[in-house]
């Protein structure tokens, strides 16, 4: 099985709990190390491990920060990367605390990238406000504009298997015929 199977593997069966919650905003959350944790059972079946770097790329007007989560087998690697600022005005918070919150959230996300899950089931804005759940179905994907339609381009330009799309959304005919032709 080639790295892109593998990670293919890892992004259909994928499941973390939000084991965060936010008092201020009321929702629970999965944080980077929930996602890593979810990680975990697939690193020695599969051969793999996961990594997280980060990158100072700018410092004015603000510090930007990269951070890139990596699968590998050892001999082939796969990237995903994002990008976030720092505020530095955020009250309340200290220099290290300012950093570390852009850090993990940098981190969650280009996590969030590698594996494919999905921005509206893990947002942090996110918050049913005490209605309860409709049964889980596949989220739709019929737009360009959707960030997972990026996420999946690049997961396919990458070597990414389209059935593994699949698996995860609910795919127009337009989004799936742009799909198959990248």
């Amino acid at each position: 099985m080639n790295l892109n199977e593998k990670l293919a593997v890892i992004q259909t069966k994928f499941k973390s709990k939000k084991s965060r919650f936010n008092s201020f905003g009321k929702y629970n959350f999965r944080s980077a190390e929930d996602i890593l944790e979810a990680t975990k059972p697939y690193l020695l079946e599969l051969g793999v491990s996961v990594t997280i770097s980060e990158l100072l790329l700018e410092n004015v007007p603000f510090p930007i920060l990269e951070s890139k989560a990596t699968i590998t087998d050892g001999k082939d690697a796969i990237h995903a990367t994002a990008v976030v600022g720092v505020d530095l005005d955020q009250k309340g918070m200290q220099m290290p605390q300012k950093f570390g919150s852009a850090s993990s959230y940098g981190k969650k996300y280009s996590l969030g990238n590698l594996f494919l899950i999905d921005d509206t089931a893990d947002s942090d804005a996110v918050n049913s406000h005490g209605i309860a759940p409709v049964a889980k179905t596949k989220n739709a994907l019929t737009s360009e504009t959707d960030p997972a339609f990026m996420k999946a381009q690049e997961y396919i330009k990458a070597g990414g298997k389209l059935e593994a799309i699949k698996a995860r959304y609910a795919l127009s005919k337009e989004i799936e015929a742009k799909l198959t032709t990248l």
